[in-house]
């Protein structure tokens, strides 16, 4: 909108070029351009350009607005993609500058999800007369998927169940994603291995069979019988016929919500941040303490906060952010506190952004005294009665604590987390420093549901990564700090949506 008009006689002849930047790379490459629209200062743009979108890394996109032929600059803006998601119905105006002096007017960015990635597939199948593999038993067969890439190499994307001594197992139905089974591309093929399950992992081979999705959702109206086929048999026998079929007894598939159709219906990402002020640290003045800044570099604990704040806060409209510390005493009367806020303001522990939590944590740890013990549970409860108070969908929680060792209140926490598992939120740690975690990888419930008195976590919201583990010998700290954040990230779509999907929550509809 309001393009600067670069042409003596007509209007400006605009085009728009997108950039992207590797992640944690300053490089920018040409991704693709839009058409180019003859006479006018206000473009509507048709072409639209398709990007891979993942919630947990920082998409830099660059547009440069131009003058093709002419090779006149009209202006660019900077977004990163999680901006334009997490704006309001998924768009986004942005000034235009790099024009010295001059007004270069706006670009206006839409976002839309591309609705095949939503769609999810069941699918049940059994098999007949497979070969016999086993010397006193029958066999025990199972199946592998896998999904072929654009270079010809193949992925696995699924296995099923292992169905115990049978040559006519029937295996139990399953569900999964299209985009996992062939990338929305429904003609790419899908190739299916059949084995023998043994119990050292040295799996014996049957034989094998391709499809595609389009052929499998034919069976959504019949029966589709597959030959299963051994190259190395087929080779050696000449009366081989096939080593069994597979039979697809059923195929439906069904639009899932995503990530995406809840932030674009205006939930909210609301970020709160806790970092450990206890003695283990050491003091911060001296350069062997977790909490020293050099003036060349930040603390482990300022780069973690960093590399997960500048993320999450795209989807937060307020960028205002609860920042608290915990195991400290506080002035004037030395009282030991394990939620106290940054900015000193009880009533109010917001900062202004990321920058402001980091002005804050600064400023604490000129002012308090670093002590013990490390105790999760109260900020944990803090953030859990904000989380409380709506549950609508509207609001999600994700809380950041950034520690460096043994935590002293397991039982508390544990509690503490088994009651926030049933509320819209979800627990960040990064752990900092040398010290052992093993109560840390506890909490993270991947392998074992965290349980406290007998009761179970609903969901799993915790995801814990030591720090050390991103440390990048080479000295790049922005590539390490985005691996870093993907991981930490990585499962907070999916705890989002496992929240939504147990409260039978729908994404509001965006304003048309």
């Amino acid at each position: 909108r309001n393009l600067l008009d670069m042409d003596t006689f007509s209007k400006s002849d605009p085009v728009v070029v997108l950039f992207v930047q590797g992640s944690g790379s300053s490089e920018w490459k040409e991704f693709g351009r839009t058409e180019v629209i003859d006479n006018t200062l206000n473009p509507d743009f048709v072409r639209k350009f398709v990007l891979d979108y993942y919630f947990e890394e920082k998409q830099n996109l660059r547009f440069d607005v131009a003058v093709l032929g002419a090779q006149d600059f009209l202006g660019q803006a900077f977004v990163a993609l999680g901006e334009v998601i997490g704006s309001q119905r998924g768009r986004l105006e942005r000034a235009l500058t790099g024009v010295p002096g001059k007004r270069c007017g706006t670009i206006l960015l839409l976002a839309e999800e591309l609705s095949n990635c939503r769609d999810i597939v069941t699918m049940q199948l059994c098999a007949n007369k497979l070969d016999k593999k086993d010397f006193f038993g029958k066999s025990d067969p199972f199946l592998v998927f896998y999904r072929s890439n654009e270079d010809g190499t193949f992925t696995i994307c699924h296995k099923t169940e292992v169905v115990k001594n049978t040559l006519n197992p029937v295996w139990q139905p399953f569900t999964i994603p299209v985009r996992a089974l062939c990338n929305g591309d429904y003609d790419r093929t899908v190739k299916i291995d059949v084995y023998d399950w043994d119990r050292d992992g040295s799996h014996d081979f049957i034989g094998e069979f391709a499809t595609s999705y389009r052929e499998l959702s034919r069976a959504q109206s019949q029966f589709t019988v597959y030959e299963v086929l051994n190259p190395r048999k087929k080779c050696k026998k000449k009366k081989y016929v096939n080593s069994g079929t597979v039979t697809l007894l059923s195929f439906s598939v069904e639009s899932e919500f995503t990530f995406v159709d809840y932030i674009r219906g205006g939930t909210q990402l609301n970020f709160t941040v806790a970092i450990d002020f206890t003695a283990s640290n050491g003091m911060p003045s001296q350069p062997t303490s977790l909490h020293y800044a050099s003036p060349y570099q930040l603390s482990a604990y300022a780069l973690a906060l960093k590399a997960v704040g500048e993320i999450i806060q795209d989807y937060d409209s307020d960028k205002l952010f609860p920042a608290y510390g915990f195991g400290a005493k506080l002035p004037p009367d030395g009282k030991i506190s394990h939620q106290f806020p940054l900015n000193n303001n009880a009533d109010n522990p917001s900062c202004a952004g990321i920058e402001g939590v980091l002005e804050s944590y600064l400023q604490s740890l000129r002012t308090v005294q670093l002590y013990g013990p490390t105790n999760f549970a109260p900020v944990i409860n803090q953030v859990a009665g904000a989380a409380a108070q709506v549950t609508d969908g509207s609001q999600y929680h994700v809380l950041l604590i950034i520690t460096d060792g043994v935590i002293s209140d397991m039982l508390q926490t544990k509690e503490a987390i088994v009651t926030a598992s049933a509320l819209p939120m979800s627990i960040i740690i990064v752990g900092v420093g040398p010290a052992e975690f093993e109560a840390m990888e506890e909490l993270d419930g991947d392998e074992v549901r965290v349980s406290s008195r007998g009761r179970y976590a609903e969901r799993d919201i915790v995801q814990f990564v030591p720090f050390r583990d991103y440390v990048d010998d080479s000295g790049n700290q922005v590539l390490s700090m985005a691996r870093l954040a993907k991981d930490v990230l990585a499962e907070i779509p999916e705890q989002l949506l496992s929240y939504m999907k147990t409260r039978d929550i729908k994404p509001r509809r965006a304003d048309p």
